[in-house]
């Protein structure tokens, strides 16, 4: 297979808007936008939080900001439906080695920033920074946005994926 190895989010993109002339682009196509990104810019701020924490401090992200989180997922072997054998999926939150920090998790703020640090090929899942960052400090793991990645081999290759599909397809 030649074809990129991309994330399935994209399949649940709709078109930008045109230009107001209604003219579409030079090569009949038009770039395609994340409605997650549409999601995030109409959301209203966040209201104080009623327990009297404060809001983020300058530079901070919101709590609700949109990442993308090396991710992919898994199942395990469990009892369906009239106790016959299932497969249970989960999905996995990738956690790496920092030289400093120990465990830590990533979070990127677009998904082209996750290609460039990690490779095309790595899995991901959007969720929200806030949730991310209780459940992984829960667990004693740092989580670092947008981080810087010592260029190398990649976690995943195209080749990783097709052997997670055959697994997940089981």
């Amino acid at each position: 297979m030649t074809a990129p190895i991309r994330s399935r989010l994209l399949d649940f993109v709709e078109p930008e808007p045109g230009p107001p002339g209604g003219e579409p682009a030079q090569d009949g196509s038009r770039p395609r936008r994340s409605a997650l990104l549409d999601l995030a810019e109409s959301a209203p701020p966040p209201p104080p939080a009623a327990d009297g924490r404060p809001g983020p401090r300058p530079g901070v992200p919101p709590y609700h900001t949109p990442v993308c989180v090396p991710a992919h997922p898994r199942s395990v072997a469990g009892t369906g439906s009239g106790g016959r054998p299932a497969r249970v999926p989960f999905i996995m939150v990738e956690l790496f080695e920092h030289p400093t920090q120990g465990t830590v998790a990533f979070a990127f703020t677009s998904p082209a920033k996750l290609a460039a640090a990690l490779g095309e090929a790595q899995p991901w899942v959007a969720g929200s920074l806030g949730p991310l960052a209780e459940e992984m400090d829960g667990r004693g793991v740092l989580v670092l946005l947008d981080p810087r990645v010592t260029p190398g081999e990649p976690n995943w290759r195209p080749e990783d994926l097709a052997a997670l599909a055959r697994e997940v397809r089981r």
